[in-house]
């Protein structure tokens, strides 16, 4: 009983954590903008191999993640400031727009590619950095525990992701429901909303990490 509540605690902490990051309601805006060129089912395809991507991405660097750290030499507390700090400034962004996330030339090619599967849908939009910072930070969350706890939160994890692959596919398939639904105002509202929920798990991220830094006895020592 005890490894399922454990599995379900990193579900939710992982599912609280991604779904405002990735807010895949505004990567429907997004596809709705560049998909013009595409059948419904090159579209449908499209968001599938997307889908699937952003799973493939996140779940590499979160089993990547301490490799990663190691090999930069990047320490936990490093690791969960900088990812809060990141985390924190998509927020801000979202609370505070300024610009669509593409513009310009760059909106232009989108909408004249065959494929855009990997880029843009995938990268930057589904699993851009604050995605990648947050699973990295998770990863270095769960890499002091050992054995079956260890295991059963990687799990957990795992499972969010896919959950959240399912639920990104869900919208964008229904990208024009969605937009017809809520409107451009609706979504707006809940790009903030989105936004302020990140610049909390940002802030909490970064406490974390100062708290893990004020006790690390070996970084006084320097």
């Amino acid at each position: 009983m005890k490894n399922i509540s454990e599995i379900f605690y990193w579900i939710s902490v992982a599912l609280v954590t991604l779904i405002p990051i990735i807010n895949p309601a505004s990567t429907a805006v997004l596809l709705l903008g560049i998909s013009s060129h595409l059948s419904k089912e090159e579209r449908n395809s499209q968001i599938a191999r997307a889908c699937l991507y952003m799973t493939g991405i996140l779940i590499t660097f979160l089993l990547m993640g301490h490799l990663v750290m190691v090999a930069f030499g990047i320490s936990i507390p490093g690791i969960r400031i900088a990812g809060g700090l990141v985390i924190g400034f998509l927020g801000f962004r979202m609370l505070f727009p300024d610009e669509d996330q593409i513009t310009g030339e760059g909106k232009r090619e989108a909408q004249q590619k065959p494929d855009i599967s990997f880029s843009p849908l995938a990268m930057p939009s589904l699993s851009g950095p604050g995605a990648i910072a947050a699973v990295i930070t998770m990863s270095s969350s769960i890499n002091g525990r050992r054995g079956i706890d260890k295991l059963f939160a990687y799990i957990g994890i795992i499972l969010a992701i896919f959950i959240t692959a399912i639920l990104s596919w869900i919208i964008l398939r229904g990208a024009g429901t969605l937009r017809r639904f809520l409107g451009v105002n609706g979504i707006n509202s809940l790009s903030r909303i989105m936004g302020f929920l990140l610049i909390c798990i940002g802030a909490q991220f970064a406490i974390n990490g100062v708290r893990d830094l004020a006790l690390d006895a070996d970084f006084w020592r320097q």
